[in-house]
């Protein structure tokens, strides 16, 4: 198998397969694309969410925290509370494990947001820490945003830019290398990208102006969250190469490691489905909070999913975008 996330096939047949369906009051269940599980308590949506950081070494605590709330987000919810689990080789130092820990509170708590339990241990099965966290929100049951709520000729919009978190994450980890190709406020600039890694203002702007579904970019990359935003509606897209958002630096990044920035991991940005009437509001909320965004492309009933090369019209070609495999992240890290 290869390394990473399990294939959408692997998913379906190893896992989803397994899982039955047994009570009325769960609201999202898992499924290709869907980034959180909802319960419904009364009239309120509860949305739970867990991931790991396996890809990292640095920044764990703030990368876990806001891994975990920006899947929170992707449902229009209000983050309220984490559960943080470690697991540490053998050779871990105290002040390593209290660093983490300090570093995950603070980011939580500037989010309005606590840590009310885990689980932290030492063992020979890993070696290096892992930190894994299971996130909990809130949101009225009828404002609930599912991934699997996006409609034929939606409008694609990509918050940020690609490949913000796989940016930031080489340029910490392999910043020796990279010193060969980029100049020191190059590096910093890629550093500084963990500072954008959070996408609930968006979220939260998703929520008022009422988009049709959100996803939040992780492993696989742009392409991958597009794919299974597709995926989770039986919808196809158009979304055009000439309009993603590359910063240069991340452009170079990928150039030196050979790699595609569309198959990058980007936990910071958001992939949204907005209703074309509601496509102007969107946008000015976004310029609003000074967030960063680019429309990509449409949703279409036609289910082929198409990336498009070409400004003009008449010089169009396309090529199918495929199922997410390992990210490229595991090309250099890992």
């Amino acid at each position: 198998m290869n390394v990473g996330k399990l294939s959408n096939e692997e998913l379906s047949r190893v896992i989803f397969d397994e899982i039955k369906e047994i009570r009325s009051d769960i609201l999202v269940r898992p499924g290709v694309g869907e980034d959180c599980g909802v319960v419904k308590i009364e009239d309120m949506a509860c949305v739970l969410t867990t991931d790991p950081i396996t890809g990292a070494t640095e920044e764990l605590g703030k990368l876990a925290v806001h891994v975990s709330l920006n899947d929170v987000a992707s449902s229009g919810a209000e983050p309220v509370a984490i559960l943080l689990t470690l697991l540490c080789p053998e050779n871990t130092e105290p002040k390593e494990i209290q660093r983490i820990i300090s570093d995950a509170n603070r980011e939580a708590n500037a989010l309005n947001v606590e840590i009310i339990g885990g689980h932290t241990e030492i063992t020979s099965a890993v070696n290096r820490i892992i930190v894994s966290v299971t996130a909990f929100g809130k949101t009225p049951v009828e404002k609930l945003i599912r991934t699997k709520g996006a409609h034929a000729e939606d409008y694609l919009y990509l918050t940020k830019h690609v490949a913000l978190e796989g940016t930031a994450i080489i340029a910490r980890e392999k910043e020796e290398d990279l010193r060969e190709v980029l100049g020191r406020s190059e590096i910093q600039e890629a550093m500084e990208m963990f500072n954008k890694i959070s996408v609930l203002k968006e979220g939260q702007i998703g929520s008022t102006v009422g988009v049709s579904a959100m996803h939040d970019v992780t492993e696989g990359g742009v392409l991958g969250a597009i794919y299974e935003l597709c995926e989770c509606n039986e919808l196809g897209c158009k979304v055009y190469n000439h309009q993603f958002n590359v910063k240069e630096v991340t452009q170079k990044i990928c150039d030196y490691y050979t790699l595609n920035p569309l198959k990058l991991i980007s936990s910071g940005s958001m992939l949204m489905s907005v209703p074309r009437d509601k496509a102007p509001e969107f946008e000015q909320q976004m310029l609003q909070a000074e967030i960063e965004y680019a429309k990509i492309g449409f949703l279409t009933e036609v289910q082929d999913k198409l990336l498009v090369y070409g400004e003009e019209a008449d010089q169009e070609i396309a090529d199918p975008i495929e199922p997410p495999m390992s990210d490229e992240l595991y090309k250099v890290v890992g």
